[in-house]
């Protein structure tokens, strides 16, 4: 079992400034991510509930999932999109020296098929040592809403009760195009869709090249 915040403390926030976190708006916006993918059948699936309800989202793509799929990736991006580098194989930067995990990124950054500044750390982990490097290039974006999708101990009604009750104007909402978080992800992705959308929210991808 991993802990875990639904939403990302100020402090670490202030601590971590050059991170993006939020994008903040006086709009009813919401920016929806998601990680791991492209994944058949799960991605294309995303795609199909976003269609539904005109929304926008970012994809932060693993490298070797976009060679292996690059047709599903064109596809997110046929639908108006936009995508973001998680590095090449998922690394987790607190357990990886800092030449292999620059090189990861470099190689993710290879095959994305569009240009992109963005980037987030799978797990959110990343050393400053690390970071330090790809800031003058990229934008290191965090997340202020935590569904919780890739925990199976958690009930996908507890995942959307969480997601609902800490999503505000300009966040910034982890969700996972994966096969571990699909029976929570499945469940929240929809509802959260439709909650918001009642309540006259839209729903943005982020700027491929955030500034």
């Amino acid at each position: 079992m991993q802990l875990f915040l639904y939403k990302s403390p100020r402090l670490l926030r202030v601590f971590y400034s050059e991170f993006v976190w939020n994008n903040p708006t006086n709009e009813r916006v919401i920016y929806l991510t998601f990680d791991d993918g492209p994944i058949p059948d799960i991605t294309e699936w995303v795609l199909g509930q976003l269609a539904e309800y005109q929304a926008k989202a970012t994809f932060f793509c693993i490298g070797d999932n976009v060679q292996k799929h690059p047709q599903i990736l064109a596809q997110v991006l046929k639908q108006g999109h936009s995508i973001g580098n998680h590095t090449f194989n998922h690394l987790n930067g607190w357990k990886t020296d800092d030449h292999t995990y620059l090189r990861n990124v470099e190689a993710c950054q290879a095959v994305l098929p569009v240009e992109t500044n963005l980037f987030r750390p799978p797990y959110g982990r990343i050393k400053l040592s690390q970071a330090k490097p790809l800031l003058p290039q990229h934008r290191v974006v965090m997340w202020d809403v935590l569904t919780g999708d890739f925990e199976r101990h958690l009930s996908p009604q507890r995942c959307l009760e969480k997601t609902i009750e800490h999503t505000i104007a300009g966040s910034i909402v982890v969700l996972h195009d994966s096969l571990k978080a699909w029976q929570n992800m499945s469940y929240v992705l929809p509802r959260t869709l439709q909650h918001f959308t009642e309540l006259g929210f839209r729903f943005e991808a982020l700027p491929q090249k955030m500034t």
